[in-house]
């Protein structure tokens, strides 16, 4: 069967990354934590003193260096095109919730797939979680459901974003005393921070090329029987599977994994909430991120809501720890389902008129 060149260089994109995911794993990130989107915007937020959990509060370089490859690869590509203007307001708030999903679950879907590959049992349930939210919203899109038109914009407005993290990276190699950095907990747990910009340089550079999208991948397939995003996604896990597995850091069960709980349903809640939201957003917080740093003003907003979301959820006890969840993170997940659902049909029902 003949392999068609985007499945091929997703391949290699995909097995490129879930190596470099393990690689910082073994030089000093948390377990299960080369990558996560969700995790490193929380510590960004901390150390930026947006909240004040003392144990997840460091400006991550992986997060910097994801924005800036995407950036400088679609200026090498000429594909550098600021666009915006498509509901932001909106955009801020679905990805607000997308993050307190994540925060329940305790990661994004990259770290969701990373969990499992180190054999974390509870990132299957959030899988099948991410799933069921997917579809749903994928019925919606389906339905009408949009955000509307994006307008052209001055590569200034597009190009700041990346400005704002470049500056975030001379603070945090030239100016570290104004920001705050965690003693303990994840966040004090880190590689390098020359190599984990790098690493962060090169799979945002790959994820630019490739579209890496992990709800992209699923609704695919969901709405158009296509399967080629997905391969990125399968093998990322692959990859970081079978490096786990030889340097003897593949640990199967449900019960004693880092950075990680048993709540087997607000695990799923919590991810299918992240998946609902982001096939809405149309784009899961990696690829956010990675429009963000093509000049994608829409996706710069929804970069704000993630950050945003995770202040929320650690100033206002949302966010999950390895002892389980907290009523009030189970009650910001239902409310997510609630608040973007009526959005979702609000819009729907709009279009429906003007037609």
């Amino acid at each position: 069967m003949k392999i068609s060149k985007e499945k091929q260089s997703l391949i290699i994109a995909g097995a490129i990354t879930g190596i470099i995911s393990v690689i910082l794993v073994l030089l000093g990130n948390p377990t299960n934590m080369g990558f996560c989107i969700a995790c490193f915007y929380r510590d960004i937020a901390g150390a930026l003193s947006l909240h004040s959990a003392a144990v997840v509060q460091y400006v991550r370089p992986e997060i910097i260096g994801l924005l800036l490859g995407a950036f400088l690869i679609s200026l090498v590509k000429k594909e550098f095109k600021p666009r915006g203007g498509s509901s932001p307001v909106l955009r801020f708030v679905f990805s607000a919730f997308v993050m307190i999903g994540a925060l329940v679950f305790l990661g994004c879907p990259f770290r969701m797939v990373l969990r499992l590959a180190g054999g974390d049992l509870n990132a299957l349930v959030a899988l099948f979680g991410f799933i069921a939210g997917i579809i749903p919203g994928s019925l919606l899109l389906n339905k009408g459901f949009t955000l509307g038109r994006s307008y052209k914009q001055s590569k200034v407005e597009g190009g700041m974003i990346s400005g704002l993290f470049l500056g975030l990276l001379v603070g945090l190699l030239f100016i570290p005393s104004l920001l705050k950095f965690s003693e303990s907990g994840p966040g004090s747990m880190r590689a390098p921070i020359i190599i984990s910009l790098v690493a962060g340089l090169v799979v945002g550079a790959l994820a630019q090329r490739n579209r890496f999208s992990m709800a992209g991948g699923v609704r695919d397939v969901f709405l158009f029987r296509d399967s080629t995003l997905l391969t990125g996604l399968v093998l990322v896990f692959v990859s970081a599977l079978v490096m786990n597995l030889v340097t003897g850091n593949f640990t199967p069960g449900f019960t004693g994994q880092a950075v990680a709980h048993t709540d087997w349903l607000w695990n799923f809640l919590g991810m299918a909430l992240v998946g609902y939201g982001s096939v809405l957003l149309g784009g899961c917080p990696l690829r956010q991120t990675i429009l963000a740093g093509e000049g994608n003003v829409d996706s710069v907003m929804s970069v704000l809501g993630m950050l945003a979301g995770a202040a929320i959820s650690h100033n206002f006890g949302l966010a999950s720890s390895g002892k389980g969840t907290t009523v009030a993170g189970r009650i910001a997940v239902i409310l997510g389902f609630v608040v973007i659902t009526t959005i979702a049909f609000v819009i729907i029902q709009a279009k429906k008129k003007e037609a």
